[in-house]
């Protein structure tokens, strides 16, 4: 089995997982209905992505959200 070759220290032990953090996600307005999305993901409330309507969404769903 595959050992360790010597003792790490705790200060370099814990700098390396001192940068293992979650990121914020990324919000941006989608162009087509102006309210806030994720980047880079079809609009829940419109169905667009890049300007085309990936999902088609009908009236009454548009009037419950």
């Amino acid at each position: 089995m595959a050992l360790p070759k010597g003792k790490v220290s705790k200060a370099r032990g814990r700098s390396r997982r001192a940068n293992w953090k979650l990121s914020i996600p990324s919000i941006v307005q989608c162009p087509h209905c102006k309210k806030m999305k994720l980047a880079h993901r079809v609009c829940k409330f419109c169905g667009y992505y890049d300007g085309k309507a990936a999902i088609p969404m009908g009236d009454k769903e548009k009037k419950a959200k």
